[in-house]
């Protein structure tokens, strides 16, 4: 590598005046920066990021105090230009980067004060000042009177000793270093080994709070602006941003938290399509492996399909993606240069599983489907993220099956989102999809909305407006809305009200309008059980919630009553859709049965009268023609049955019976669905003595599935797991096999749970052998993923708690990895406990790394706590709340309500229903 350096830079000299002054300034910068550095770790030697001198927050009114920007500045054109350094200051170790930034802004209110985001970056003086402003209009610009740094809300702030003048323009310019940390968010460095040697890359993560760590920025979504990037960087290496290269194109207009700019030593795939360039960037290892092939072939036909689908050509003029060894998120819709971890883009059949191979075609369309909604119509705030990352979790399933018809994948958002987010959306701790905008201030409260309500509930609601809209009119008032705000931003009452005027161009009848049906379901938490009675045909609804008995504190504008559009079927034959508003709907004669929620396209549990539960489960049993037509249903009524007895209102033992047609059942989503229900019996009694008669669901799992590809993983995961000796010696046989001859015959569909069965029955031997494939196989990442989660499996508790320490060591588990690995280890029975204990004793130093604003946090303290079903955990949990309350939790403080309220749900279930659950396996086992 040569040691010049190159400048990906923008068309005209503003670019190239701004890349000499970063190159006059560095040394200066430096010396600053090292400086602060040092006092801040002899303040702290745990804090690895910088943090630069702010003032001490004192309560107040100022503009300064408060998270939101005044709106009295609007950005039009920002010139940024970086310099990543890739390798250490030899005095300090530390890697940084260097930047300018001029930024063109409009006022439009007469003000005397500018406030600029801005977190962990340190500025050149000029005159004392940490910018220099001027005027771009007739108006002179006023001197700057005061400039500092507040931590806490994350401003530069200038006072101005005159003011500027609504309706002229300004520029500012600021000279700035930061650490080039590894942190996962802003501008940072991701590190990785290529021929034996550590590469380090420089990348950025903005989503939703961090490219004011990158540069001086209006840091949110309705500030949107034009952006020339400029980046500086070394020969033999690669500059990439949202433009096209090798010279940046400006931006088209867009929100900051979606720049992207990285440079590294990757190498590429490309082609073309109707004249937009698409390439896959990756390690060159990863290329040369052909491991991005996949990904380019597919990326073209989902392109394709959301234009189709949009009614709208793709915006930009290249698509770029490129996966990360160190990346916290799946993936981020960056325009123009989507980001990716690389288990979600790479592909290698040697390696990957069909379950990768289907991950990696939705995530790549969910990232696609945000190129318009989402980047090319913005939200304005975040406290409708849910708009914007359900619509993507909808249509991403839309996406993959066009792009992989033969799987069937849009019949998976029933297991991967509906249910899922069931499970939290039955909690009384609960909250509604859009939250009040003045709700969501600081940068934890909007970490913390990206969750499974924004994500999945978020995409089963759109899924049951589709529906009931049909996908004909959701289409037209989609295209519409996308139309009226393109390169804009927009509420989701903007959506609602383009979808009412499709709805009334196509005669379409609804029971209310639109924003009133949908109300009902956007701003108030929970979902409702619809209950049939198909004796006398009442419908009736109520709140579900999987503790009849919690304490609902939050008030519902509607009572906790929704507006329910009802698809259902008469004895297997299509009925009239109709709305949750009479009570005499669903009568059944005495050879009838009702089965309402078909295709389980509404967000809603289904209760019947015993008679119908009855007529429902001999269907199941006798029927096969009739269970192959309703797959989605069969799923949908033994889901609904396990969680009405957690709630209480029918009995576990009839949801158990739910269980027994399975000796009949084939089909992966059936199947999929009652183990993931029995799993919470596992979770329940695997400490206990009901334990040992279970063991029989998973010989009838083994021999049933184990010929069926799609339930293989399943029958070798339940069997293994629960001690069967056939399992154990089949899966010990393959491993030894590997660890004999060092040639892996393990199918990549079987990989993971192979791996994980045979390490829980192995000891030291086969650890050790998994931690050096590990290792050997970090740059093979969807490999690497499997080895690190199979560690979690050992039975061992000395090798568990090893594993823990080496969570918080980057060099042994990535970043991106550690609280996932944490919660893997908590899902073992044997670590469980060690988990807790961990977690516990190292909050402080967890929080400060890994938690604040992460992604992930909030399903580390769910992770954790999973299995907590006595009074014992109980107190412990409500000690760690009120031990770490000066510490916090960031973006897992609402996780920790959820938990908590979890667990004492738990611990009635477990009192009311150990011994029925004990009998009813017993008798079954008994019974093979």
């Amino acid at each position: 590598m040569g040691k010049g350096f190159f400048i990906s830079k923008t068309v005209g000299i503003l670019g190239i005046i701004a890349g000499v002054g970063a190159l006059a300034t560095i040394i200066a910068l430096s010396v600053v920066y090292s400086q602060e550095k040092g006092k801040n770790n002899n303040q702290n030697e745990e804090q690895t990021t910088s943090k630069p001198p702010t003032t001490t927050p004192i309560p107040s009114n100022k503009p300064w105090d408060k998270y939101r920007l005044p709106k009295n500045l609007v950005p039009e054109t920002y010139n940024v230009t970086l310099w990543p350094r890739l390798t250490p200051d030899p005095t300090t170790g530390l890697y940084t980067f260097l930047g300018s930034s001029v930024v063109d802004f409009e006022c439009v209110e007469d003000t005397d004060l500018i406030l600029i985001h801005s977190n962990k970056l340190n500025y050149t003086e000029f005159e004392n000042q940490l910018a220099r402003l001027m005027s771009v209009s007739s108006v002179e610009a006023p001197a700057i009177k005061s400039s500092w740094l507040q931590g806490v809300t994350q401003y530069l702030v200038l006072e101005l000793d005159g003011t500027l003048k609504k309706g002229h323009k300004y520029r500012l310019y600021t000279e700035f270093i930061g650490e080039l940390a590894d942190d996962l968010g802003g501008f940072y460095r991701s590190e990785y080994m290529e021929d034996g040697e550590k590469r380090v890359m420089a990348t950025t993560q903005m989503q939703p709070t961090d490219a004011r760590k990158s540069f001086p920025c209006f840091d949110e979504p309705a500030m949107k602006a034009y952006f020339f990037i400029t980046l500086i960087h070394d020969r033999g290496t690669t500059a990439l941003s949202n433009g096209k290269d090798i010279v940046f194109e400006r931006t088209e207009k867009m929100s900051t938290y979606l720049l992207a700019f990285i440079v590294s030593d990757y190498d590429s795939i490309g082609n073309s399509i109707d004249g937009v360039e698409i390439r896959i960037f990756a390690r060159r290892s990863a290329i040369a492996a052909g491991q991005g092939q996949y990904a380019l072939n597919k990326t073209g036909p989902i392109l394709k399909f959301f234009e189709q689908y949009y009614n709208a050509t793709y915006p930009l003029p290249k698509s770029d993606q490129i996966a990360i060894p160190d990346f916290n998120a799946g993936a981020m819709e960056n325009w123009g240069l989507i980001t990716y971890r690389e288990t979600a883009l790479l592909y290698d059949e040697a390696f990957s599983s069909n379950s990768n191979k289907e991950k990696i075609a939705t995530i790549i369309a969910h990232e696609l489907a945000h190129m318009w909604f989402g980047n090319l119509v913005t939200l304005r705030w975040w406290n409708d993220l849910w708009l914007n990352e359900g619509f993507a979790s909808y249509v991403e399933y839309l996406g993959a099956n066009n792009a992989e018809p033969e799987w069937n994948v849009t019949d998976l958002i029933v297991l991967g989102d509906i249910h899922r987010v069931f499970a939290i959306d039955a909690l009384a701790s609960s909250h509604p999809l859009s939250s009040k905008e003045e709700d969501i201030q600081t940068p934890a409260q909007i970490s913390e909305l990206f969750d499974a309500i924004s994500y999945s509930k978020g995409a089963s609601v759109l899924r049951m407006l589709s529906d009931f809209l049909t996908e004909d009119v959701f289409q037209l008032g989609l295209r519409s809305y996308l139309s009226a705000f393109s390169f804009g931003n927009a509420v989701y009452t903007d959506l609602w009200y383009h979808l009412q005027k499709a709805a009334d161009s196509s005669k379409l009848e609804l029971p209310d309008t639109l924003d009133n049906i949908m109300n009902t379901w956007v701003l108030q938490m929970g979902f409702p059980v619809v209950t049939i009675n198909t004796g006398t045909g009442s419908v009736s609804q109520q709140h579900f919630l999987l503790d009849p008995e919690a304490v609902v504190t939050t008030p519902s504008p509607f009572n906790y009553q929704w507006i329910i559009p009802i698809k259902w079927m008469m004895t297997g034959n299509m009925q009239n859709p109709l709305w949750l508003t009479s009570k005499s709907a669903m009568k059944a004669t005495q050879d009838q049965w009702v089965l309402a929620n078909v295709n389980m396209v509404g967000y809603y549990r289904v209760n019947y009268d015993d008679d119908n539960w009855a007529k429902l489960l001999d269907v199941l049993q006798s029927n096969h023609q009739v269970r192959q037509r309703m797959i989605v249903n069969v799923a949908q009524i033994l889901d609904d049955a396990f969680n009405l007895a957690r709630a209480k209102i029918i009995s576990t033992v009839q949801a158990l019976n739910t269980t027994k047609y399975l000796s009949n059942e084939r089909d992966y989503i059936p199947w999929k669905a009652a183990l993931n229900n029995l799993d919470f019996f596992y979770l329940m009694f695997d400490r206990s003595e009901v334990y040992g008669p279970m063991q029989f669901l998973s010989i009838l799992l083994f021999s049933i599935c184990l010929s069926c590809r799609y339930n293989q993983v399943n029958a070798i995961s339940l069997a293994c797991r629960t001690g069967l000796e056939e399992c154990q010696n089949l899966v010990m046989t393959w491993f030894q096999e590997w660890m004999d001859t060092d040639t892996n015959r393990i199918h990549p569909n079987l990989r993971s749970t192979v791996y994980c069965n045979a390490i829980a029955a192995g000891g030291k031997k086969e650890w050790d052998f998994a931690w050096s494939q590990f290792i050997k196989n970090d740059s093979t990442a969807i490999e690497s993923d499997k080895l690190r989660y199979a560690l979690s499996c050992t039975k061992q508790p000395w090798l568990l708690n090893r594993y823990l320490e080496y969570t918080l060591d980057p060099d042994m588990i990535r970043k991106q990895d550690a609280t996932a690995t944490i919660v893997d280890i908590a899902s073992n029975v044997v670590g469980q406990s060690l988990a807790w204990d961990f977690v516990r004793a190292r909050w402080s130093y967890i929080f400060s790394q890994y938690g604040g604003g992460s992604f992930s946090f909030s399903n580390l303290v769910n992770g954790v706590t999973k299995r907590f079903s006595t009074e014992f955990e109980l107190q412990q949990l409500k000690q760690f709340k009120a031990d770490n309350s000066d510490v916090g939790f960031g973006s897992g403080t609402l996780a920790l309500d959820q938990s908590i309220e979890r667990t004492i749900a738990n611990i009635k279930w477990v009192e009311e229903n150990k011994e029925n659950v004990l009998d009813w396996f017993t008798t079954e086992a008994n019974a093979q």
